[in-house]
């Protein structure tokens, strides 16, 4: 609403069976101070009686949260927490019906390999049987989600610099899509403090510590970064809070602004070569 739409209400202008324009109104307006909207609405028109007026503003209420929630959805972030969940799916359904593979092939055949190369080798053979044709086409299964699997990781790799360009400048493309995505999104990353970023993917690891049946993890999916694997095993847990309170604020800018900048990165090079040092020392 604009400020002469104040003392009539959200419903200014809105006839009251348009819903669209009714959650238009609702999803932009605004009010310096409480009134007696029902009767005003009744005042104006806009609704017989207030049970009419309450049923209305429900009505645009639900219509403008769900559009709310489908747009945020559709946000560039979403899409690239849905692509690499679904590659990562592909991977664990991948593997898991190689091995199925391998050992149903090695029944048939003498030099029967294993894993999803050796899926892709076979899914290329020409079967002489009908048990030969069931493997050979399960085989095929297993090529198609790993090649799934390989299209959705250049796609995440394409996106998620343009999502997060400086998270994916300091982790890697597919490391920052699948910490966005344990956050539940960039905007929730972005508000989590560098301790919570440290654990995310250790969170089994974490509740058997607070039950006091495990020690502390060090760190969660950021193991993975070449910067925490490359540290010398004393210095790892030294290495995961300085990589993930960078992590913090790269997400932080990335969602607020979403300007690259460089100096993240050559700060954090600069970090995490005095901590390998301390190892050699």
């Amino acid at each position: 609403m604009t400020e002469s739409d104040g003392d009539e209400g959200w419903f200014a202008g809105v006839e009251p069976d348009d819903v669209e324009s009714g959650a238009r109104a609702i999803q932009e307006g605004s009010a310096d101070a409480p009134a007696d909207w029902p009767e005003r609405a009744v005042e104006t028109g806009f609704a017989d009686d207030e049970a009419e007026y309450y049923a209305t503003l429900r009505e645009a209420s639900i219509r403008a949260t769900r559009e709310a929630v489908t747009e945020r959805e559709r946000a560039d972030d979403r899409q690239l927490v849905h692509a690499v969940r679904a590659m990562d799916d592909c991977e664990s359904e991948a593997n898991e019906l190689a091995e199925r593979v391998a050992e149903w092939a090695g029944t048939l055949y003498p030099d029967a390999g294993t894993g999803i190369a050796y899926a892709r080798e076979l899914a290329e053979t020409d079967p002489e049987t009908p048990v030969e044709k069931q493997v050979v086409s399960l085989a095929e299964r297993v090529a198609d989600l790993a090649a799934e699997r390989d299209d959705l990781r250049a796609f995440v790799e394409r996106q998620a610099p343009a999502v997060a360009p400086n998270l994916a400048t300091l982790a890697d493309p597919v490391l920052a899509a699948r910490l966005i995505a344990l956050a539940g999104g960039l905007e929730s990353l972005a508000k989590m403090p560098g301790g919570t970023v440290q654990v995310l993917g250790a969170e089994n690891a974490l509740f058997a510590h607070l039950r006091g049946h495990a020690s502390s993890p060090k760190h969660g999916i950021i193991y993975t970064h070449e910067a925490i694997r490359a540290a010398p095993h004393d210095q790892r847990g030294s290495a995961a809070r300085t990589l993930s309170g960078k992590l913090v604020i790269a997400a932080r800018i990335d969602h607020y602004s979403g300007e690259p900048n460089p100096e993240l990165k050559e700060e954090l090079d600069r970090r995490m070569e005095t901590i390998h040092s301390r190892g050699e020392q």
